[in-house]
């Protein structure tokens, strides 16, 4: 977080800047002792509360959070959720053209997996049109629940006592 010089403007710790007429170069402050900045008149500016932005407008005065319009949020995290599925099932729609076109038929597993995504995707929006207030949609849609989307069948999950693994188990594809 920053640090203010004297005439109050604020410097990141990596940034070069002036102060007396004497250019101190970037990564300075980080590199200064307490001692050293406290001659200049240089103090530590304790960061504020910090908020999900997604959600909420900030704190009132009372430090209560300040939510952003349930139902706006709703619309906009059910086209976020439609358009991840339409982003992710966009670059096998030439298998369903194809199979349409000459007959060529579409493998069986890539079938079964853009109907899980289209399903998930109905799940995901069906959970957000279910909270009530901005708090439930907030905790729904920053849980893996909601960030785990099926694997394709060209990246399958990692089982995680594959050797091969980093001994993470794969959550899916985020969004």
């Amino acid at each position: 977080m920053p640090y203010q010089l004297p005439d109050g403007r604020l410097v990141s710790p990596d940034r070069a800047f002036t102060l007396y007429d004497i250019q101190y170069p970037a990564g300075w402050l980080r590199n200064s002792t307490a001692q050293d900045r406290a001659e200049l008149g240089i103090v530590w500016v304790n960061p504020g509360p910090t908020w999900d932005q997604r959600f909420y407008w900030g704190y009132d005065q009372d430090g209560q959070l300040i939510p952003k319009d349930h139902g706006q949020l709703v619309t906009l995290w059910t086209s976020n959720t439609r358009n991840t599925a339409n982003a992710m099932l966009t670059p096998t729609d030439w298998m369903v053209v194809r199979q349409a076109d000459n007959g060529t038929v579409m493998n069986q597993d890539w079938k079964d997996w853009r109907e899980a995504v289209r399903v998930a995707a109905a799940d995901k929006v069906q959970q957000i049109e279910a909270t009530v207030r901005t708090s439930d949609l907030a905790e729904y849609v920053t849980s893996s629940a909601y960030s785990t989307w099926p694997n394709d069948p060209d990246h399958p999950p990692i089982a995680a006592d594959d050797p091969a693994s980093d001994g993470m188990e794969s959550s899916g594809d985020g969004v």
